[in-house]
Protein backbone atom coordinates (compact mmCIF):
# COMPACT_ATOMS: atom_id res chain seq x y z
CA UNK A 1 0.00 0.00 0.00
CA UNK A 2 1.39 3.38 -0.98
CA UNK A 3 1.43 6.13 1.63
CA UNK A 4 2.81 9.65 1.97
CA UNK A 5 5.12 11.10 4.60
CA UNK A 6 6.57 14.51 5.43
CA UNK A 7 3.36 16.32 4.54
CA UNK A 8 3.11 14.55 1.20
CA UNK A 9 6.71 15.27 0.15
CA UNK A 10 7.74 11.59 0.37
CA UNK A 11 5.99 8.56 -1.10
CA UNK A 12 6.48 5.09 0.37
CA UNK A 13 5.27 1.50 0.26
CA UNK A 14 3.73 0.67 3.65
CA UNK A 15 3.47 -2.73 5.31
CA UNK A 16 2.06 -3.55 8.73
CA UNK A 17 1.05 -0.97 11.28
CA UNK A 18 2.07 2.56 12.19
CA UNK A 19 4.56 3.52 13.55
CA UNK A 20 7.06 1.66 11.39
CA UNK A 21 10.04 -0.05 13.01
CA UNK A 22 11.92 -0.32 9.72
CA UNK A 23 12.58 2.21 6.96
CA UNK A 24 14.04 0.90 3.68
CA UNK A 25 15.99 2.98 1.15
CA UNK A 26 16.46 1.58 -2.35
CA UNK A 27 19.29 1.68 -4.84
CA UNK A 28 19.89 3.83 -7.90
CA UNK A 29 17.34 3.25 -10.65
CA UNK A 30 15.17 1.18 -8.30
CA UNK A 31 12.22 2.05 -6.02
CA UNK A 32 10.57 1.11 -2.75
CA UNK A 33 8.96 -2.02 -4.16
CA UNK A 34 12.37 -3.73 -4.03
CA UNK A 35 11.82 -4.54 -0.35
CA UNK A 36 8.47 -6.37 -0.51
CA UNK A 37 9.97 -9.72 0.49
CA UNK A 38 12.50 -8.28 2.93
CA UNK A 39 9.97 -6.37 5.07
CA UNK A 40 6.99 -8.70 4.60
CA UNK A 41 5.05 -9.02 7.86
CA UNK A 42 6.93 -6.15 9.51
CA UNK A 43 5.80 -2.65 10.42
CA UNK A 44 7.80 -0.85 7.74
CA UNK A 45 7.90 1.83 5.08
CA UNK A 46 9.98 1.49 1.93
CA UNK A 47 10.57 4.95 0.54
CA UNK A 48 10.46 6.00 -3.10
CA UNK A 49 13.37 8.42 -3.10
CA UNK A 50 12.87 11.55 -5.23
CA UNK A 51 13.53 10.86 -8.89
CA UNK A 52 12.70 7.15 -8.71
CA UNK A 53 9.51 5.14 -9.16
CA UNK A 54 6.46 7.38 -8.67
CA UNK A 55 8.41 10.10 -6.83
CA UNK A 56 9.17 13.26 -8.83
CA UNK A 57 12.79 14.34 -9.18
CA UNK A 58 14.13 17.19 -7.04
CA UNK A 59 14.07 20.65 -8.57
CA UNK A 60 17.86 20.94 -8.42
CA UNK A 61 20.88 18.65 -8.22
CA UNK A 62 20.97 16.91 -4.86
CA UNK A 63 23.67 14.91 -3.15
CA UNK A 64 23.09 12.28 -0.48
CA UNK A 65 23.10 15.00 2.17
CA UNK A 66 19.90 16.51 0.75
CA UNK A 67 18.34 13.07 0.38
CA UNK A 68 19.23 12.30 4.00
CA UNK A 69 17.63 15.56 5.16
CA UNK A 70 14.39 14.64 3.41
CA UNK A 71 14.43 11.12 4.87
CA UNK A 72 15.00 12.64 8.32
CA UNK A 73 11.92 14.80 7.86
CA UNK A 74 9.91 11.78 6.72
CA UNK A 75 10.80 9.55 9.69
CA UNK A 76 11.19 12.05 12.53
CA UNK A 77 7.74 11.26 13.96
CA UNK A 78 8.57 7.53 14.19
CA UNK A 79 12.21 7.56 15.19
CA UNK A 80 14.37 5.88 16.17
CA UNK A 81 14.03 3.24 13.46
CA UNK A 82 16.15 0.59 11.81
CA UNK A 83 17.27 1.68 8.35
CA UNK A 84 17.83 -0.86 5.59
CA UNK A 85 19.85 0.67 2.75
CA UNK A 86 20.74 -0.89 -0.59
CA UNK A 87 23.37 0.66 -2.87
CA UNK A 88 22.52 4.39 -3.28
CA UNK A 89 20.07 4.04 -0.40
CA UNK A 90 22.94 2.77 1.75
CA UNK A 91 24.88 5.92 1.03
CA UNK A 92 21.90 8.02 2.13
CA UNK A 93 21.49 5.84 5.23
CA UNK A 94 25.10 6.39 6.33
CA UNK A 95 24.74 10.15 5.90
CA UNK A 96 21.57 10.05 7.98
CA UNK A 97 23.01 7.88 10.76
CA UNK A 98 26.14 10.02 11.05
CA UNK A 99 24.38 13.37 11.09
CA UNK A 100 21.06 12.58 12.79
CA UNK A 101 21.98 9.73 15.17
CA UNK A 102 18.87 10.25 17.29
CA UNK A 103 16.74 9.02 14.40
CA UNK A 104 18.56 5.75 13.72
CA UNK A 105 18.40 2.72 15.97
CA UNK A 106 20.46 0.52 13.68
CA UNK A 107 21.74 0.22 10.10
CA UNK A 108 21.56 -2.79 7.79
CA UNK A 109 23.48 -2.11 4.57
CA UNK A 110 23.89 -4.12 1.39
CA UNK A 111 25.79 -3.31 -1.80
CA UNK A 112 26.49 0.29 -0.76
CA UNK A 113 29.52 1.88 -2.51
CA UNK A 114 31.05 3.67 0.47
CA UNK A 115 34.81 3.21 0.04
CA UNK A 116 37.16 3.50 -2.94
CA UNK A 117 40.18 1.20 -2.74
CA UNK A 118 41.90 2.91 -5.68
CA UNK A 119 41.71 6.34 -7.23
CA UNK A 120 39.58 6.49 -10.39
CA UNK A 121 41.54 6.41 -13.62
CA UNK A 122 42.06 9.77 -15.31
CA UNK A 123 40.07 10.23 -18.52
CA UNK A 124 42.07 9.92 -21.75
CA UNK A 125 43.77 13.00 -23.15
CA UNK A 126 41.34 13.21 -26.08
CA UNK A 127 38.39 13.47 -23.68
CA UNK A 128 40.12 16.11 -21.56
CA UNK A 129 40.83 18.16 -24.69
CA UNK A 130 37.18 17.83 -25.72
CA UNK A 131 36.07 18.98 -22.29
CA UNK A 132 38.37 22.01 -22.53
CA UNK A 133 37.10 22.77 -26.03
CA UNK A 134 33.50 22.60 -24.85
CA UNK A 135 34.25 24.99 -21.99
CA UNK A 136 35.91 27.37 -24.45
CA UNK A 137 32.92 27.26 -26.80
CA UNK A 138 34.82 25.39 -29.51
CA UNK A 139 32.84 22.16 -29.17
CA UNK A 140 29.05 22.07 -29.05
CA UNK A 141 27.16 20.88 -25.99
CA UNK A 142 25.47 18.25 -28.15
CA UNK A 143 28.81 16.80 -29.21
CA UNK A 144 30.08 16.90 -25.62
CA UNK A 145 26.96 15.10 -24.41
CA UNK A 146 27.54 12.40 -27.04
CA UNK A 147 31.10 11.93 -25.76
CA UNK A 148 29.89 11.75 -22.16
CA UNK A 149 27.30 9.14 -23.11
CA UNK A 150 29.94 7.07 -24.86
CA UNK A 151 32.14 7.07 -21.74
CA UNK A 152 29.38 6.96 -19.15
CA UNK A 153 28.00 3.99 -17.25
CA UNK A 154 24.62 2.43 -18.00
CA UNK A 155 23.19 4.41 -15.07
CA UNK A 156 24.59 7.63 -16.52
CA UNK A 157 23.15 6.96 -19.96
CA UNK A 158 19.75 6.11 -18.47
CA UNK A 159 19.57 9.18 -16.22
CA UNK A 160 17.62 12.14 -17.56
CA UNK A 161 17.56 15.82 -16.67
CA UNK A 162 18.49 16.75 -13.13
CA UNK A 163 18.98 13.09 -12.19
CA UNK A 164 22.11 12.91 -14.33
CA UNK A 165 23.58 15.68 -12.21
CA UNK A 166 22.50 13.87 -9.04
CA UNK A 167 24.30 10.75 -10.21
CA UNK A 168 27.52 12.60 -11.02
CA UNK A 169 27.45 14.42 -7.68
CA UNK A 170 26.79 11.35 -5.53
CA UNK A 171 29.36 9.17 -7.30
CA UNK A 172 31.99 11.75 -6.43
CA UNK A 173 31.12 11.97 -2.74
CA UNK A 174 33.30 10.74 0.13
CA UNK A 175 31.90 8.87 3.14
CA UNK A 176 35.01 8.38 5.29
CA UNK A 177 34.05 10.91 7.97
CA UNK A 178 30.44 9.71 8.07
CA UNK A 179 31.43 6.06 8.50
CA UNK A 180 33.66 7.04 11.42
CA UNK A 181 30.85 9.10 12.96
CA UNK A 182 28.20 6.35 12.95
CA UNK A 183 27.45 5.27 16.54
CA UNK A 184 24.50 2.91 16.11
CA UNK A 185 24.90 -0.85 15.55
CA UNK A 186 25.62 -1.68 11.91
CA UNK A 187 25.31 -4.91 9.95
CA UNK A 188 26.34 -5.49 6.37
CA UNK A 189 25.25 -8.25 3.98
CA UNK A 190 27.07 -8.39 0.64
CA UNK A 191 26.84 -10.25 -2.64
CA UNK A 192 30.00 -12.25 -3.25
CA UNK A 193 30.15 -11.17 -6.90
CA UNK A 194 28.95 -7.58 -6.51
CA UNK A 195 30.77 -5.44 -9.09
CA UNK A 196 28.96 -2.17 -8.29
CA UNK A 197 30.16 -2.30 -4.68
CA UNK A 198 33.00 -4.86 -4.51
CA UNK A 199 33.20 -7.09 -1.47
CA UNK A 200 36.74 -5.98 -0.57
CA UNK A 201 35.59 -2.37 -0.38
CA UNK A 202 32.56 -3.44 1.66
CA UNK A 203 34.85 -5.11 4.21
CA UNK A 204 36.86 -1.91 4.59
CA UNK A 205 33.66 0.10 5.12
CA UNK A 206 32.57 -2.43 7.75
CA UNK A 207 35.83 -2.01 9.63
CA UNK A 208 35.46 1.76 9.64
CA UNK A 209 32.07 1.65 11.36
CA UNK A 210 32.62 -1.51 13.43
CA UNK A 211 29.98 -3.48 11.51
CA UNK A 212 29.50 -7.20 11.13
CA UNK A 213 30.05 -8.34 7.55
CA UNK A 214 28.36 -11.30 5.88
CA UNK A 215 29.06 -12.45 2.33
CA UNK A 216 26.39 -14.39 0.44
CA UNK A 217 27.98 -16.90 -1.91
CA UNK A 218 27.13 -16.74 -5.61
CA UNK A 219 25.10 -13.52 -5.42
CA UNK A 220 25.61 -10.15 -7.06
CA UNK A 221 24.35 -6.59 -6.51
CA UNK A 222 20.59 -6.62 -6.86
CA UNK A 223 18.21 -7.72 -4.09
CA UNK A 224 17.14 -11.01 -5.61
CA UNK A 225 17.40 -14.71 -4.79
CA UNK A 226 19.69 -15.74 -1.95
CA UNK A 227 20.86 -12.19 -1.29
CA UNK A 228 17.31 -10.97 -0.76
CA UNK A 229 16.61 -13.86 1.62
CA UNK A 230 19.86 -13.28 3.51
CA UNK A 231 19.05 -9.59 4.00
CA UNK A 232 15.62 -10.50 5.36
CA UNK A 233 17.09 -13.10 7.71
CA UNK A 234 19.69 -10.60 8.93
CA UNK A 235 17.01 -7.95 9.47
CA UNK A 236 14.82 -10.25 11.57
CA UNK A 237 17.79 -11.30 13.70
CA UNK A 238 18.93 -7.69 14.05
CA UNK A 239 15.49 -6.51 15.20
CA UNK A 240 15.30 -9.32 17.74
CA UNK A 241 18.72 -8.48 19.17
CA UNK A 242 17.94 -4.78 19.37
CA UNK A 243 14.69 -5.53 21.20
CA UNK A 244 16.49 -7.75 23.71
CA UNK A 245 19.09 -5.08 24.48
CA UNK A 246 16.64 -2.18 24.65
Amino acid sequence: MITSLAGGRVLAEKTGATPPRVVALHGWGRDGTDFQTIVSGLDAVSLHLPGFGPAPAPDEVWGTEEYAELVAEAIAAYAPVVIVGHSFGGRVAVRLAARRPELVRGLLLTGAPLVRLAAPAAPPLSYRIARWANGAGLLSDERMDALRNRRGSADYRAAQGVMRGVLVKTVGENYDDDLAAVTCPVRMVWGENDTAAPTDAGRVAAQRCDASFRVVSGTEHLLTGDLELAVREELLTFLDELDRTA
